[in-house]
């Protein structure tokens, strides 16, 4: 069966189409729909799949893990020890091997250059599992959340709160351009977005008529909003800028007041989690101690209200994964899409 996926990696959303990202969260919607009535769906038989793992995971870890297992494909995890990359033996000769023992691999770490070579290398598919710079899967999992409770991405208004420079961020403007949702990126001057970033989702905006806003101003950013998304102040690695972070976005945190600055009796509230909302961490207990926040980017009541869907997104991880295995790996026969 032809397959317009098969064979491709899924390494940066700026690779894919409007048509192409809706495919995949519609083939998502599908799969979830077989799991939610234990119809089995084992489009990966007998294929195997490398999970490597230089950061930390918890959502991707276990994503990628029961999707492989839903879809009868073997997960096999390798963490930071077990991965060479340079240390003992170059990235492109680990990438040849793997490519010879694998039928698909899965790479969350620092680096976007390294996922881009595994597969440049290995001649598999290769998927991203977050970088510093992108974080596709979360993306498919964030706008399928956005459909099921709006039934439609195209002109949907999101805001996304805090730090703009990170990966969740340049991923939600740039995929949001894509897919013709409005995104507004509400940060201080020095946490915006990086000017390439901007290019690139303004060239994609002129395309899909999404409406791009970056800006300090809270008001300005959150009023009329459908969606209020925020991400943790300083991500994996930057935990020493904890300090400096506060200072900067204590006054962006996503709290009641600011939902009902929106305006919109619909509004939903994201989070791709973890979450400082309480003291239930021994980082946030630190955090706590040191600075005397009990709450950081997300307020615990706005966390558990009815309106907050980060648990509906973190499960939607395991059905978009899932999406994008068996679309890249699976010879299902998935109709090009019309760009």
């Amino acid at each position: 069966m032809n397959s317009h996926f098969q064979g491709q990696s899924f390494l940066k959303e700026c690779d894919f189409s409007k048509a192409e990202l809706e495919t995949l969260i519609q083939l998502a919607a599908h799969f979830k729909y077989l799991k939610q009535n234990h119809i089995p769906h084992p489009y990966l038989q007998g294929k195997n799949i490398a999970l490597l793992f230089e950061k930390t995971s918890t959502r991707t870890r276990s994503s990628f893990t029961v999707a492989a297992n839903d879809l009868g494909a073997h997960a096999e995890f390798l963490g930071a020890q077990d991965i060479q990359f340079g240390k003992k033996e170059s990235l492109e000769d680990t990438a040849k091997v793997f490519g010879r023992m694998y039928d698909g691999i899965e790479y969350r770490g620092a680096s976007q250059t390294v996922v881009e070579a595994l597969a440049q290398f290995s001649g598999i598919p290769v998927w991203n599992g977050l970088t510093d710079a992108w974080h596709p899967t979360q993306m498919l999992a964030d706008f399928l959340t956005i459909q099921e409770n709006f039934g439609h991405l195209t002109g949907v208004t999101l805001t996304y709160l805090g730090d703009g420079r990170n990966n969740v961020a340049n991923s939600l403007l740039v995929t949001g351009a894509i897919l013709g949702v409005n995104v507004r990126i509400v940060s201080p001057k020095s946490l915006q977005p990086a000017p390439e970033i901007q290019a690139l989702a303004n060239n994609k905006a002129q395309v899909s008529g999404a409406k791009l806003l970056i800006t300090d101003d809270l008001a300005a950013g959150v009023t009329g909003a459908d969606v209020l998304y925020t991400d943790v102040w300083a991500s994996m690695g930057e935990e020493s800028e904890f300090a400096a972070r506060i200072k900067q976005l204590a006054p962006y945190q996503l709290n009641q007041a600011v939902v009902s600055l929106t305006g919109n009796p619909d509004v939903i509230v994201m989070h791709d989690l973890p979450a400082f909302h309480d003291l239930n961490t021994t980082m946030a207990k630190t955090i706590y101690a040191t600075y005397g926040l009990s709450e950081m980017e997300i307020t615990d009541a706005v966390f558990h209200a009815p309106y907050a869907k980060q648990f509906d997104q973190a499960e939607n991880r395991l059905h978009t994964i899932k999406a994008v295995m068996a679309a890249t790996l699976g010879h299902l026969f998935l109709p090009t899409p019309i760009n």
